[in-house]
């Protein structure tokens, strides 16, 4: 099988590349194709595949194509991973929103919204080009905000076009581990849009162990959402969030944190990155020790300021386990595999819900538990939300749906109307300024 990615000089596509080494399964990948807009970024990543490689004699082939069609042609799947206006956009995102007093973060909320207004229409053309090229692939979205941009990608390729992320898995991971359970035993009943979920049961031979593990002090704590929440509040809602959702339910706390930082989360992992670009192409033959250290820094620092803000206090690292556990890589292999191999796995995947969600419009792209196998993603049907979770999820719809067609259209006045609806902004002036900041030159 041939894989073309799509942001081949993205910091994270090692870890795909490294994934496919470990593959024993057939069919499997032979061919990987990384396509990127800037040369210098992609040759860097393909010095670190070629050092992966070192000691797998049957390593999938790497190639890199300049022309995007070139690249789509021949593709059974294409892992979409780009980011529109690099980390320099990032960093606007977060500092236009921050200095107006609102959450600057890379997916949620405004900077959200001014990301997804220029990925939008480069996503659209991207799944274009797939349907006319590559007809016959499936695309697998990684690009951010994943939600937005795969509803936009669906309106092209429909269910040949799937979002996914580790947020969900990872929080049934550390869920499972805390119950005392093995993470592959369980069924997690998980509900939401992407960055915006609950998991409301953990099924473990027939038995939901979620109320067990609220009522467990010590067990509730081994929990990276609940330390960043708080139990109380996790008690209250009866069920496990989203790490995202501490940007609703933590609001002020979020901003102050990365207000009193040294930098935002943008502005760190653009230095990061030129220092391992530039000590790259100075030594390809340390490609390999360099990514592995930036990785290893730049996971370690993962939402840094927000658990400093939370109910554990500053200081508080990442778990160990968090480190080592296979992300959102291992989610975009396993739904590959139970696609070109008809092996059927339930994974939670961003897919249109089909009304899998009561109360939601069934052509909206929800983040559910699926079953696929290789006719790709099915919903299953998930339990009734309750009023809190429906009624964010309605008006964080509508602001997604606002969005894709503010950013199809050019239309400044739904760029507004997106701005102005989202819980986290909260002023129609604050609205008004943040259309002028992020679209004003």
């Amino acid at each position: 099988m041939r894989l073309t990615v799509l942001g081949g000089g993205g910091f994270r596509v090692p870890l795909v590349y490294r994934a496919l080494l470990a593959e024993t399964g057939t069919p499997r990948v032979r061919e990987v194709v990384l396509h990127d807009v800037d040369p210098d970024r992609v040759e860097a990543i393909a010095h670190v595949l070629a050092r992966l490689a070192d000691g797998y004699p049957d390593a999938p082939t790497v190639q890199v194509r300049a022309d995007l069609d070139h690249a789509l042609e021949g593709a059974d799947f294409v892992f979409s991973a780009i980011r529109v206006g690099g980390t320099a956009g990032r960093v606007r995102d977060e500092r236009v929103a921050l200095d107006l007093g609102v959450l600057g973060q890379e997916t949620t909320g405004p900077g959200g919204i001014a990301y997804a207004l220029r990925t939008v229409p480069v996503a659209v053309d991207i799944a274009e080009r797939v349907a006319r090229v590559a007809p016959e692939a499936w695309l697998i979205n990684f690009t951010n905000p994943a939600g937005i941009v795969t509803e936009a990608m669906q309106q092209v390729l429909g269910v040949r076009a799937i979002g996914i992320c580790d947020s969900p898995i990872a929080l049934g991971r550390r869920a499972a581990a805390a119950a005392g359970v093995d993470p592959a035993q369980v069924h997690l009943d998980y509900v939401g849009l992407n960055h915006l979920g609950w998991l409301r049961r953990l099924e473990h031979d027939g038995r939901d162990l979620l109320p067990g593990l609220l009522a467990d002090d010590v067990a509730l704590h081994r929990i990276e959402e609940v330390r960043l929440i708080g139990a109380d509040w996790v008690r209250a809602l009866g069920a496990l969030p989203n790490e995202y959702l501490y940007y609703y339910y933590c609001g002020r706390e979020a901003v102050a944190g990365i207000r009193s930082g040294s930098g935002t989360r943008g502005e760190f992992l653009a230095t990061q990155q030129q220092r391992f670009f530039a000590g790259v192409h100075a030594a390809p033959g340390e490609a390999l020790r360099r990514w592995t250290g930036a990785r290893d820094e730049r996971e370690a620092t993962y939402m840094a300021a927000e658990r400093a803000g939370g109910t554990a206090g500053a200081g508080t690292g990442r778990d160990a386990a968090d480190l080592e556990s296979g992300g959102y890589e291992a989610v975009a292999l396993s739904l590959m595999h139970a696609i070109a191999r008809n092996e059927r796995a339930a994974l939670i995947l961003n897919v249109c819900g089909g009304g899998s969600v009561a109360g939601l419009r069934a052509d909206a792209v929800v983040e559910v538990p699926c079953l696929v196998d290789a006719a790709g993603p099915r919903p299953l049907a998930v339990s009734p939300v309750t009023g809190h979770q429906l009624g964010l999820m309605h008006q964080l719809k509508e602001v997604e749906q606002v969005t894709v067609e503010a950013a199809l259209t050019g239309s400044r006045a739904l760029a507004l109307k997106a701005f102005a609806l989202h819980p986290l902004v909260g002023s129609l002036s604050t609205a008004r300024a943040l259309v002028n900041g992020y679209l004003d030159d």
